[in-house]
């Protein structure tokens, strides 16, 4: 696996997005490692990590997670967590409490949302498009995110994007950060980060310039409320 490691002081952990690396925190690795010890891993199966060998799910990914921050003495330290990385912190934290002393989530997934009508026909059109044309199916439905990835990946995104987390999120008990980007249309403020906020006792909502990935559109203010927050 690769790991990002810089600065010196009390630990600081990075959780990146789906398809994404740990490069993608570039603007706060170089800023918070002037007052941490900053570790950034690439999850299993992205960035310059190797890739895995059978389909993981959220479960999975948090069980890894543990072992990581274990074997690196993370244990009781911050963690920043974008999107995918929102869904790994809340199945973890949620079971393993002393594992993390802040939370900033920012564009924080982890909701199933009810299905549309038109979902679900296009849901019905795919398995039987699937069954009598397989190739086709795979090429023309889907996501642009989906259809790029191969097939152990395609399993590990279906069981990752089926889990609903509110539960776990709700179960999340130390100081809670939640940042988001106004323009944010993958995880909005107005529905993700707003049910976000109403499970995590201790939490509360930031909305800033940006969207998906506003920490890196927008750094000097996200790092700005970031810092305010770990330091109070």
């Amino acid at each position: 696996m690769s790991v990002a490691q810089k600065g010196e002081g009390e630990n600081l952990l990075f959780l990146h997005g789906y398809l994404s690396c740990k490069e993608s925190f570039y603007y706060q690795i170089e800023y918070f490692s002037k007052f941490y010890k900053v570790t950034a891993p690439d999850f299993p199966a992205f960035g310059k990590s190797a890739a895995i060998d059978f389909p993981w799910s959220v479960a999975d990914y948090a069980n890894w997670l543990e072992k990581f921050m274990l074997a690196q003495n993370l244990s009781g330290c911050a963690v920043i967590a974008h999107s995918f990385g929102a869904r790994v912190a809340f199945k973890l934290f949620s079971k393993k409490p002393e594992l993390c002393s802040k939370l900033v989530i920012t564009g924080g997934a982890g909701l199933v949302k009810p299905r549309s009508k038109a979902y679900i026909r296009r849901v019905k059109r795919y398995r039987l498009c699937k069954k009598l044309f397989p190739r086709f199916a795979e090429r023309h439905f889907g996501s642009r995110e989906y259809r790029t990835l191969p097939p152990v990946m395609k399993e590990s995104y279906k069981k990752i994007v089926n889990e609903d987390l509110r539960q776990s999120a709700a179960m999340v008990s130390c100081p809670a950060l939640l940042v988001y980007g106004g323009a944010d249309t993958v995880t909005p403020a107005g529905e993700e980060g707003e049910i976000f906020n109403a499970l995590i006792k201790n939490s509360r909502l930031s909305v800033i310039g940006g969207g998906h990935f506003c920490f890196s559109q927008y750094p000097e203010a996200f790092n700005r409320e970031v810092h305010g927050f770990l330091t109070e």
